[in-house]
């Protein structure tokens, strides 16, 4: 039966869908199937005994900050504590470089709402993070593909992108969602040194680059663009808006996230986000606050970091024992994330419902290639599965793509 609603959406939910990862993981919620599908933190490494102790301090301490309303800017202590751990790698801000959001997929909702108008176009990577899709689709975004390789963007490709005329260059520059790929240093310089050039601004997502777990550390792209710009010695005012969130360093509940940029830009989005939801929680703030002070963090990064190399490890293992020779796949050197390629012809949307029967879930690739393309390409988790749990679930992959790739 319809409803008085049905004629009254706005023309911009003729663009939105429902995000395929939620759709898939409403099929998985039975104990018997092994879900790679998630990009699912490992519940094992929540400091819950830190959150119950901080949570108490805060509200013994100081609970009429913590209940009451805050500022949109985000609660000051946690963004110097966010400015002091950026220092760490090489770029200089101070608090008023930094917004706090509700989840870094509220940042990438507001820069949306400040940047795209409909009909603008973004370029991306080829495959790119399903989740600032659905977010600038409803504003109307049109992407600019540029393929990868295994040292992320093909920045020789990128400069045919940037003269079709783009509103900015997303990229996750570390362990790349889907694909599990690092941007290479040389490839940072070449990515700052042509945005510079055809004056086209750049936003970094790097929810996963704390979780590197082999190979050294690479500056952000910000480092990178700070330093072509001589700001050493200044607070940052370039050309990249930088995105994190203690999502991954934490817990997802928690919705705690940042961006970092020129004063100037975050002032705006302050006024975007007002108008969104006033500020992000206050308690989870402060929460979050106290359990990373004290160096609580760098001691827990590294649990992390434990805990998912040896599940990637396993993924791997499992991989080269299971799957034909045929079925390619990346190796991330940190992240949560790999990317397997089936061979030409076959679908990894087709082959998910007959893998639901086997009791094991993927994503297909084809939902993170915006202008087509992927078919035969899949995201698998590897961060949240138990090792025993990931040679089970490699195991009946494994037993499928040979059905598929041996029949023809």
């Amino acid at each position: 039966m319809e409803t008085p609603w049905e004629y009254r959406y706005a023309h911009r939910m003729k663009g939105m869908k429902g995000s395929f990862i939620r759709e898939i993981l409403k099929l998985t919620q039975k104990p018997e199937v092994i879900s790679f599908a998630g990009g699912l933190p490992a519940p094992k490494v929540f400091p819950v005994k830190e959150f119950q102790e901080a949570a108490s301090r805060v509200l013994a301490e100081h609970p009429e900050q913590a209940l009451q309303y805050g500022t949109t800017e985000g609660y000051l202590p946690l963004r110097e504590l966010i400015a002091k751990r950026s220092a760490r790698y090489g770029l200089k801000v101070s608090a008023a470089n930094i917004s706090i959001t509700s989840g870094s997929q509220q940042a990438l909702d507001l820069i949306g709402r400040l940047f795209i108008n409909r009909g603008d176009r973004v370029i991306i990577e080829n495959p790119t993070y399903l989740g600032a899709i659905q977010a600038w689709n409803a504003y109307g975004a049109s992407y600019i593909p540029v393929p990868m390789d295994d040292e992320g963007m093909i920045t020789s490709k990128l400069e045919s992108a940037l003269r079709k005329g783009a509103k900015f260059i997303y990229v996750l520059p570390n362990f790349q969602n889907p694909s599990g790929v690092t941007l290479s240093l040389k490839r940072r310089q070449e990515l700052v040194e042509l945005a510079d050039h055809y004056g086209v601004p750049i936003i970094e997502d790097d929810p996963y680059g704390q979780i590197r777990f082999e190979g050294e550390h690479i500056p952000p792209v910000a480092v990178v663009d700070s330093e072509f710009r001589g700001q050493n010695g200044s607070f940052y005012d370039g050309n990249v808006i930088y995105l994190s969130t203690f999502s991954k360093l934490l817990a997802p509940g928690i919705r705690v996230a940042w961006a970092i940029g020129a004063e100037s830009v975050m002032r705006r989005l302050v006024q975007a986000k007002q108008g969104a939801d006033l500020h992000t929680s206050s308690f989870n703030q402060m929460a979050v606050y106290e359990v990373s002070k004290n160096d609580f963090l760098d001691e827990h990064v590294k649990v992390i970091r434990a805990t998912y190399k040896e599940r990637r490890d396993a993924m791997l293992e499992a991989m080269d024992e299971f799957f034909p020779t045929e079925v390619q796949r990346t190796h991330p050197a940190g992240g949560m994330f790999l990317f397997v390629t089936l061979p030409e012809g076959l679908d990894a949307t087709e082959l998910f419902e007959k893998a639901v029967k086997k009791n094991v879930a993927y994503v297909p690739g084809a939902v993170f290639h915006p202008t087509g393309g992927g078919e035969n390409t899949m995201r698998i988790n590897f961060s949240y599965s138990t090792p025993e749990a990931i040679r089970e679930g490699i195991a009946r992959l494994g037993i499928l793509f040979k059905e598929e790739i041996y029949k023809k």
